[in-house]
């Protein structure tokens, strides 16, 4: 069965395109986009286990992290760079999100949003922080360490200059719904977000054979 998210991004990503599944996990997004859409896709994934297996399925897949290995990419390698619930697992979003739109025409982001009527909730009646669909593991064995809110994440895309091309939002198992993120309803109603990201005009890509080192495999 499809994952909701992955859907949206299949949907969102155009046939043939040349994409990096930054965090790809065990390339289950990025299986699916290779037969769906016939994209030329490369992954990043700082798990050996990660790796592995995305080797076992087929896919061009490196070791690396986010944090770090971005910056040795050249400009617009990528038509689409993909960050599915993996920007709150960082150190440093903000850079990793100016990265993704530097070697990309297009940055895909999805992250659990802490600013969910069921986190507040939690809080306010707990007291404790809070687990949730969204974010199922307790705080002391959780890997996100920047959780943020919609709001939060709207406030960072306009002061890096990032344009919200298109925007949906999810709740337990349903479909993508579309959103206007700057409302603050969708503040509280939103458990995880999805965003479709640009800035300014494309710029000429560059093979991604053409990246020097191992981070990528032609």
């Amino acid at each position: 069965m499809i994952r909701e998210d992955f859907r949206e991004i299949l949907r969102l990503v155009r046939p043939g395109a040349r994409v990096l599944d930054v965090g790809c996990g065990e390339g289950a997004l990025l299986e699916l986009l290779t037969q769906e859409k016939q994209v030329d896709g490369r992954g990043l994934e700082i798990s050996a286990h990660g790796v592995a297996a995305c080797m076992a399925r087929g896919l061009s897949v490196v070791q690396g992290d986010a944090d770090q290995d971005l910056d040795h990419f050249p400009d617009k390698t990528f038509d689409y760079a993909v960050l599915s619930q993996t920007l709150q697992a960082t150190r440093n979003p903000r850079h990793v999100l100016d990265e993704l739109l530097r070697i990309a025409d297009r940055a895909i982001v999805s992250f659990p949003n802490f600013g969910h009527w069921s986190v507040r909730w939690s809080l306010v009646s707990r007291g404790r922080m809070p687990t949730t669909k969204a974010l199922p593991t307790p705080w002391w064995a959780t890997p996100n360490i920047h959780l943020c809110t919609l709001a939060d994440f709207m406030a960072l895309a306009d002061d890096l200059g990032v344009r919200v091309d298109s925007s949906a939002a999810f709740a337990g198992k349903g479909p993508a719904r579309a959103i206007d993120p700057t409302r603050a309803l969708e503040n509280w109603r939103s458990e995880t977000c999805l965003f479709l990201l640009s800035r300014g005009a494309p710029a000429e890509r560059v093979e991604p054979s053409a990246v020097s080192g191992d981070l990528l495999i032609p």
